[in-house]
C-alpha cells in the first residue's frame, strides 16, 4: 500500500489528522463562514462523521485529507489532500481543500495541492485528479487554473450547480 507521511512545502505542512484535530476540523467543516457557496455547512454532528470517514480512508489506502498548518507557529489553517472516489464508473482522486477565511488569498490551496498532485502523479501515475466545485465559487475555480486543471463539465454535484476539473495523470515512459 502506498503511504503519505506528512509533505512540506515552503510554508506549509501537511500531515495525517490526529485526535487532537477533531475540534478544529469540526469548527472549520460546520463554520457558516467558510462555507460561502453552499446553501448550509455541516453540523457539528456531521464534520464528525466526516472526520471519522477521512481517517478511515487514510487507515484504507493510506493516504488522504490532511491538516495544513503554517509550519513555522504549527497552526492548523485548514484542510484538504486527494482521497479516491468513483466519478462516474471512473476512479479518480479528489482534490479538496477548505480553509479558515483568515488565510485565504495567500496562495495556501495551491501551495498545498501542487504538492499533493507531485506526490499523487508519483504514486497513482495512472489516476487522474479531480476537483469538483460550486459554480460560483470563483476562489476554488481560481485555484483550479492555477493548478493546470481544466474544466469538462457542468452538473449538479448535492443539489447545487458544479464545474467539474479534471487534470489527466503525466504518464511517463
Amino acid at each position: 500500500m502506498t503511504r503519505l507521511g506528512s509533505l512540506r512545502t515552503p510554508r506549509l505542512l501537511l500531515r495525517p489528522f490526529v485526535d487532537d484535530d477533531l475540534p478544529i476540523v469540526v469548527g472549520l467543516q460546520a463554520a457558516r463562514e467558510t462555507h460561502p457557496h453552499e446553501g448550509a455547512p455541516p453540523t457539528p454532528d456531521e464534520a464528525r462523521v466526516q472526520f471519522d470517514s477521512w481517517r478511515r480512508h487514510w487507515a484504507d489506502h493510506g493516504f488522504g485529507y490532511v491538516a495544513v498548518e503554517l509550519a513555522e507557529v504549527r497552526d492548523v489553517i485548514g484542510v484538504g489532500g486527494l482521497q479516491t472516489t468513483d466519478l462516474d464508473g471512473e476512479s479518480v482522486l479528489n482534490l479538496y481543500y477548505r480553509f479558515r477565511p483568515d488565510a485565504w488569498g495567500h496562495g495556501y490551496a495551491p501551495e498545498m495541492g501542487a504538492a499533493l498532485i507531485d506526490w499523487a502523479e508519483r504514486e497513482f501515475p495512472e489516476k487522474p485528479v479531480v476537483i469538483v466545485t460550486n459554480v460560483r465559487n470563483t476562489a476554488a475555480r481560481r485555484v483550479a487554473e492555477k493548478l493546470a486543471f481544466s474544466e469538462y463539465r457542468r452538473d449538479l454535484y448535492r443539489g447545487a450547480p458544479a464545474v467539474y476539473y479534471r487534470r489527466e495523470p503525466r504518464h511517463t515512459g
